[in-house]
C-alpha cells in the first residue's frame, strides 16, 4: 500500500526566507558570497530530492500500471466465469429434465435421459455456487487494487507539487542573494554592464564552470571585472579581491593597484616569450584560470609596508602569496586565489 511523501525540507526552506527577510542581510561581501554558496547548495539537494521523488514516481507509476493491468485481468475472468453459469441456465429453460418434471424420478420410471438432466442440474448449482464465491473474492480484489492504485495516484501528485514548491522557493531565495552581491559589487565600482545587471561571470555560483574551460581561453562572459579597469578574475576570486580591496583601502587610503590579472593564452604566450623565465609556460599560469594578480603601487616590493601587510591579511581573504614567488622566481607582486583556503574562513 502506498503512503504519502511529505519533504522534510520544504518547511525549513519556508523558514529560512522568512528568517532572511525579518534580518538585516549581511553587508560584508565574502558573507553575502556565502550565503550564496549555501542557498545554493540546499538548491541543488532540493533539486537533486525533487528528482529522486520523480524517480520513485515513475517506478510508482510502473506499478500503478502493473495493478491496473491486473485489475483489468480480473474483470475479464469475472466476465468468463459468468458465461458458463448464463450458458447452463439457459440450456435447462430450453431443454427441461422431461415433460412431467421430476414425477418419473419419483415413480421409479426415470430413463437415462432423466437422470443425466437432474445430474446437470446438480453440476449448474454446483458451479454457480463456486462462480459466486470466486466472483465475491475477485470483486473484493478489484476493490482494493482500485484503492491502492488510487492512494499511488494521489501521493505521487502531492509529493511533487510539494517538492517542485520547495524547489521554487529556495530559487528565490539564491536569486534574492545574488541579486544582492551583485548590487553590492556595483556599489563597490564594479561595472556589472552597461545597464547595471548582474552579468552571468558575476554570479558566484557560476564560478565553477569556468572550471569546464582550457587554461587561457575562459570566456570573457564568464568572468567578472575588478574594480580596477581592464582586469577581471573568476567570480569568486573577484568577490573575495573586492574584499580584500576594501580593506586596504581603510588602511591605505586607497585602492590596491593591479597590473595583471586574468591573461587570455595568447596573452600567456606573449609575456612568456617577452620575458623567459618570468612567465609560467602558456597554459598553465593561474593567470589563465583567473586566479592570480599582479600587484603595483607598493606590494611589488618585498618588505615594504603594503607587501608586509598583505603578508598577514591577504589569507582572511582566501589570497596568498605563494611559496614558489618568494625564491625563483622572486616575484613579490604575483598572489594568488585559492577557494579552500577562503572555504575555511
Amino acid at each position: 500500500m502506498a503512503s504519502l511523501f511529505v519533504p522534510s525540507g520544504q518547511g525549513r526552506a519556508q523558514a529560512q526566507v522568512v528568517q532572511e527577510q525579518e534580518r538585516q542581510a549581511p553587508g560584508d561581501l565574502a558573507e553575502l558570497r556565502k550565503e550564496a554558496e549555501r542557498s545554493a547548495k540546499e538548491l541543488e539537494d532540493a533539486t537533486k530530492a525533487l528528482e529522486k521523488r520523480r524517480s520513485d514516481i515513475a517506478a510508482a507509476e510502473k506499478q500503478l500500471k502493473t495493478k491496473l493491468a491486473a485489475l483489468q485481468d480480473l474483470e475479464q475472468r469475472v466476465s468468463v466465469m459468468r458465461q458458463p453459469v448464463s450458458q447452463m441456465a439457459e440450456l435447462l429453460y430450453e431443454q427441461p429434465i422431461v415433460g412431467d418434471g421430476i414425477v418419473p424420478f419419483l415413480s421409479g420410471t426415470a430413463d437415462e435421459t432423466t437422470l443425466r438432466a437432474l445430474s446437470d442440474v446438480t453440476q449448474i448449482v454446483t458451479v454457480r455456487q463456486q462462480a459466486v464465491e470466486q466472483t465475491s473474492a475477485l470483486y473484493k480484489q478489484a476493490e482494493g487494487l482500485a484503492g491502492e492504485a488510487q492512494e499511488l495516484r494521489a501521493g505521487n501528485l502531492l509529493a511533487e507539487a510539494q517538492l517542485a514548491v520547495e524547489v521554487d522557493t529556495l530559487r528565490q531565495r539564491s536569486d534574492k542573494i545574488v541579486k544582492s552581491l551583485t548590487t553590492a559589487l556595483v556599489k563597490m565600482g564594479i561595472k556589472i554592464d552597461k545597464v547595471g545587471r548582474a552579468a552571468l561571470g558575476c554570479n558566484p555560483l557560476r564560478a565553477a564552470t569556468a572550471n569546464d574551460y582550457p587554461n587561457g581561453l575562459i570566456p570573457k562572459s564568464m568572468l567578472c571585472p575588478l574594480q580596477q579597469k581592464g582586469f577581471s578574475l573568476r567570480a569568486d576570486a573577484t568577490i573575495a579581491f573586492v574584499s580584500l580591496n576594501e580593506a586596504y583601502r581603510k588602511r591605505f587610503g586607497k585602492n590596491m593597484c593591479v597590473r595583471d590579472a586574468y591573461r587570455s593564452l595568447a596573452e600567456q604566450q606573449s609575456i612568456y616569450y617577452r620575458r623567459p623565465g618570468f612567465a609560467a609556460v602558456p597554459g598553465r599560469s593561474n593567470h589563465g584560470l583567473g586566479l592570480a594578480v599582479d600587484l603595483c603601487g607598493g606590494v611589488e616590493r618585498s618588505g615594504s609596508a603594503e607587501f608586509v601587510w598583505m603578508e598577514k591579511n591577504s589569507k582572511r581573504y582566501g589570497w596568498f602569496h605563494p611559496s614558489w614567488a618568494y625564491t625563483g622566481p622572486f616575484e613579490p607582486w604575483h598572489w594568488e586565489y585559492d577557494p579552500k583556503i577562503d572555504s575555511l574562513l
